[in-house]
């Protein structure tokens, strides 16, 4: 039997309402000042602001399936979320993910959708033949950076250290060579970061909800750019770095595992640290995920995990540094390049609030109602945090300081000028974590809020061609 709404819940939930309003507002704010500024000046470079995308009203092989698949969720999501056991959820979400995924891309068809994402002229595949000598690449990667350099990178090469081109490159080398492959790379490994979530949600807050955000981690409408979007797959190293640390945070030592090895605290800091380097070497901006670990240990109340977190970090800069990449000298060309092309033009106090419109697109109306929840209850739970208050006990706090974490790091990106446009990719792996935020709504409306963002997605991937 579907739970009513109480009357003490009335009131929230006309405010989550108006929230929600008011985020497609400010979609529709920006998407017409984006268009007149495009038209009249041009700088923008974008054809569907605030979205790098074209109006393209289309069906495709994937629309049945996709239909089928929000219909499912929205329906089943919940009861099957409060039902299953624990390990199944967290296979189910993914398993979900990654139907609701597929069918999305596959809107595009295969090869547009899928295939032909990642061989366009700015992204990885197209160099792959210049790292025959993967060494001799990794050394030379910096001199290739800037736009005025020789044989400079295309954007995404350039625009990221060189574990980016390097995992389609290893791809490449195995037999798993092309965009298709790539593709299935990106959309399956993007996916996993529902279950990642998930995982941390459970060892931050509690099972219970974890289980109420896993339908709205699952048909979160960032699904249109993660498949197919190399961020996709940068947003799952991320969030897999920080699920490792929740747990490594909060299990306590045990003896050694039963086949040898370190005890799981450790195992998990040590991995959480190898993640978080490697995530530093996928993406310059992804550094900012650092203010979710340290969410993370703030709310656990300990720094265990740190000393193997730094450890494994460090030991994946050590290796790229003795390879002979710099990465510091690597994101100070980065903003050199950054400037020598359309961000040059592109005006900040446009895309400063526009990028705001982008992220309520991607994350959809209930996490915008989610965010406002999050706003409401930031008071109590921030002051819950001081150090004479003693640890958060409520799981709803604690779910609110992971969230406020995750917008602290979106502003810092938005306010860095270094994410002007693209943010719909970009941000995938701020966005992967912000439909958390969707636990704190009454379980009574999760089905109409989850039909609202099935629909906002079915209608960005038909309506539109997404350039990511």
């Amino acid at each position: 039997m579907t739970p009513r709404v109480t009357s003490e819940e009335r009131a929230p939930c006309r405010a989550d309402l108006r929230a929600a309003a008011a985020g497609g507002l400010l979609v529709t704010v920006a998407a017409v000042v984006g268009t007149v500024i495009e038209r009249t000046q041009g700088s923008l470079h974008v054809n569907w602001p605030p979205l790098y995308a074209s109006w393209f009203p289309h069906l495709g092989p994937g629309t049945p399936a996709a239909l089928v698949v929000g219909a499912a969720v929205t329906l089943h999501g919940p009861p099957l979320a409060a039902r299953l056991s624990w390990r199944r959820l967290v296979l189910a979400g993914w398993a979900a993910a990654l139907a609701w995924t597929w069918s999305l891309a596959l809107i595009d068809g295969w090869r547009t959708g899928i295939a032909r994402r990642l061989t366009t002229g700015y992204e990885y595949l197209t160099v792959i033949h210049r790292f025959d000598e993967p060494g001799a690449a990794v050394r030379d990667f910096t001199h290739h950076i800037l736009n005025n350099g020789p044989d400079h990178w295309p954007a995404h090469v350039a625009g990221h250290p060189p574990a980016a081109v390097l995992t389609f490159v290893g791809l490449d080398r195995i037999g798993l060579g092309g965009g298709g492959w790539a593709g299935v790379w990106c959309l399956t490994l993007g996916t996993s970061a529902v279950a990642a979530v998930l995982v941390a949600l459970r060892a931050l807050t509690d099972e219970p909800t974890a289980r109420r955000a896993a339908p709205f981690l699952v048909l979160a409408p960032s699904a249109v750019w993660v498949g197919t979007s190399a961020d996709g797959y940068f947003a799952a190293v991320a969030a897999w770095s920080l699920a490792l640390l929740a747990l490594a945070a909060t299990r306590r030592p045990r003896p050694q595992l039963p086949l040898g090895g370190a005890p799981i605290p450790a195992a998990a800091a040590l991995a959480s640290g190898l993640l978080f380097g490697l995530t530093c070497y996928l993406s310059y901006g992804l550094t900012l995920i650092a203010l979710l670990a340290g969410a993370v240990l703030l709310l656990t109340r300990t720094w265990r995990p740190l000393p193997l977190l730094a450890a494994g970090a460090a030991a994946v800069a050590a290796a790229f540094t003795l390879a002979g990449f710099s990465w510091w000298e690597g994101y100070q060309l980065l903003v050199e390049r950054y400037y020598q092309g359309a961000a040059a033009v592109r005006p900040y106090a446009y895309w400063v609030w526009g990028n705001l419109a982008c992220t309520v697109l991607i994350t959809g109306p209930a996490t915008v109602a989610g965010v406002r929840r999050t706003l409401v209850a930031a008071p109590t739970a921030l002051r819950g945090l001081r150090p004479s208050a003693g640890p958060l006990r409520s799981p709803a706090d604690r779910l609110v300081v992971l969230v406020l974490a995750v917008l602290l790091a979106v502003l810092v990106a938005d306010l860095s000028g270094m994410s002007k446009a693209e943010t719909e990719r970009i941000w995938l792996p701020f966005a992967a974590w912000l439909p958390a935020a969707c636990a704190l709504l009454p379980t009574a409306r999760h089905r109409h809020w989850l039909a609202a963002q099935a629909v906002l997605a079915l209608l960005l991937n038909h309506l539109l061609y997404t350039g990511w």
